[in-house]
């Protein structure tokens, strides 16, 4: 290597530096989470640590909510995808839990309520396979089986489930075709450290899209 070489390489990293962030929410898309609590009311829950793969989509949740414990009971959920401009509803939710007493490690910030649609102004809408219901103003709702429920790097803060998806519901005016979504129609609301954000311009398309 060059000298020349070295010192462009230098010029580069002095661009960078190390850090230590609190979290590392690098830009995920949000998800509204039903699942049935034992009285029989509907808990809904923001969550953003998703992603899937083929018809399987892996969870990362809290272990102090009451979403992991209904799903430990239920085995069910429904999965809602709120477009970019449902970002107020899902803020509303955010410092909301179902679990009463409220745990101590959230006392701070949460506060009790189980009418969560109505806490956050949105409407239930009766699923097909499962029994939570779907969020009306979501343009996307995935109903979904638990498949497995694991501790976090044997942590008891965290748990990754894992779910595979049984329908998939869509608004028609995301929809093109008989089977695709229109990523032109569709605009995920992201969760970029903590910051709520649409898509922006559309840049182009890998070599593997269909439409």
């Amino acid at each position: 290597m060059t000298n020349q070489s070295v010192s462009s390489e230098q010029q580069v990293s002095d661009h960078f530096r190390s850090l230590t962030p609190s979290i590392l929410y690098f830009g995920t898309p949000v998800v509204l989470i039903s699942t049935l609590n034992e009285n029989g009311s509907v808990n809904l829950a923001p969550m953003s640590s998703a992603w899937a793969l083929g018809y399987t989509v892996v969870l990362g949740l809290g272990a102090a909510g009451k979403t992991i414990e209904n799903l430990k009971r239920t085995q069910e959920c429904v999965l809602n995808f709120p477009s970019d401009r449902l970002w107020q509803a899902v803020e509303r939710l955010a410092p909301l839990t179902g679990k009463d007493p409220v745990p101590a490690s959230k006392a701070a910030q949460f506060h009790y309520e189980q009418e969560k649609f109505a806490a956050a102004g949105l409407t239930p809408l009766a699923s097909e396979s499962v029994v939570p219901p779907r969020v009306a103003e979501c343009p996307l709702q995935f109903e979904a089986r638990v498949q497995t429920i694991r501790p976090f790097h044997q942590s008891d803060s965290s748990y990754i489930v894992e779910v595979e998806v049984l329908r998939v519901h869509a608004h028609l005016s995301v929809i093109k075709g008989e089977q695709y979504i229109n990523p032109e129609a569709w605009h995920p609301l992201i969760y970029n450290f903590r910051h709520y954000f649409g898509l922006g311009t559309a840049l182009g398309k890998t070599f593997r899209a269909e439409i």
